[in-house]
């Protein structure tokens, strides 16, 4: 019931130094330079010369695998338990991409219930990459009214794979999903695939600038392929999320440009795009080559900022935790190492590897 982390260097994601945290089942309910508690049964971990901070959160993983633009046999393979708690994270946002046919909302729903049944926090969002988005319940504002674990819409914008939604369509798009946020009590995202097409950001900051739509529903990712759009759409007030790369170099040294460029680095978050397809066009977007996302790319490239590009720890570390709790207004719940938060810890070893893994006071992984 009861678990004591002791003598830990505590971010949370600020630096505390050397901080004591206990918890009880789920939730911390007590952090100090030293706690001495002795009832029933303790579980002690010295945590002496490790660093604790708080479980990461990826917001775009293809948890049904993606892909499928090279034919059936393109398809990635689904996302397993392991691969998130190896990898730190102890909250994830699912999704559907490119393949809506061949997947279904209605399996997107229940690998989400599973995630959640083995330990972790799983959201998802509805729709794919096409309009009109496919759903559960035949439309996208009953799906995240009704579905707890539904908190926005899945939509593609600028790439060659979309449906070519009008700004009109992905203005009412945006307004149902905020009407259904009203109505439910939660975020209302609508998260954009956005690709390297000629449009960009185009239609969102049109829309942002043109209509009452607030701009926090809008939330573009792969912003590596739009960095100039996204730099002026951060600059607007709206949030901005950027892929990590298998080469966690070249992750590190976007991330570092992004914080050079954003002055409210709070609205910066980055994702891995995890098992979901990567694949290789020519100039005549022909497919010449495909990749599988990778979930291990997410603490890697944060891990790159901090060693290689000099970013402090507690800078690099909001990234993928306090920013990503704020931006999907599961903050302080999630995203931060404090009294009544959910106890999802990460320890890192004196290189900043993962260490030990706890999501909602359970250990995942030692």
């Amino acid at each position: 019931m009861f678990t004591l982390i002791k003598n830990a260097d505590v971010y949370a994601p600020q630096p505390l130094g050397q901080q004591d945290i206990l918890f009880c089942n789920d939730k911390i309910i007590a952090m100090a330079p030293t706690i001495d508690f002795d009832f029933g049964d303790v579980t002690v971990i010295d945590a002496a010369g490790k660093k604790a901070v708080p479980g990461f959160i990826d917001q775009h993983v293809h948890v049904l695998g993606g892909g499928g633009e090279g034919s059936f046999r393109s398809r990635c393979p689904e996302l397993d338990f392991s691969q998130t708690v190896k990898n730190g994270v102890t909250t994830v946002v699912g999704m559907l991409g490119t393949d809506s046919m061949t997947r279904s909302v209605e399996n997107l729903v229940a690998k989400t219930k599973a995630l959640n049944e083995d330990g972790i926090t799983a959201y998802f969002l509805t729709g794919a990459y096409e309009y009109p988005s496919p759903t559960l319940s035949g439309s996208v504002k009953k799906d995240v009214t009704f579905l707890s674990e539904c908190i926005g819409v899945k939509i593609a914008i600028s790439d060659h794979r979309n449906s070519c939604i009008t700004t009109q369509e992905l203005a009412r798009l945006a307004a149902d999903v905020r009407q259904a946020a009203l109505f439910s009590g939660k975020v209302g995202v609508v998260h954009m695939h956005t690709g390297r097409g000629k449009s960009g950001l185009s239609q969102v900051m049109a829309i942002v600038e043109n209509t009452d739509v607030p701009i926090k529903h809008f939330r573009p990712t792969h912003c590596g392929n739009q960095f100039e759009d996204a730099v002026a759409f951060a600059k607007m007030g709206g949030w901005v999320d950027f892929t990590t790369y298998e080469d966690s170099s070249k992750s590190a040294k976007m991330l570092k440009r992004a914080l050079d460029s954003i002055e409210d680095s709070e609205k910066i978050t980055c994702s891995s795009d995890s098992n979901g397809s990567m694949p290789k066009w020519n100039d005549k977007r022909e497919m010449i080559g495909m990749g599988v996302g990778s979930m291990e790319t997410l603490y890697k490239g944060v891990r790159a900022l901090i060693t290689e590009e000099n970013v402090p720890l507690e800078q690099a570390i909001r990234l993928i935790t306090s920013n990503v709790a704020k931006g999907l207004e599961i903050y302080p719940k999630k995203g931060c190492l404090a009294v009544d938060s959910d106890a999802d810890i990460v320890l890192l070893d004196e290189n900043l590897d993962i260490d030990s893994v706890f999501a909602k006071g359970r250990k995942m992984m030692e």
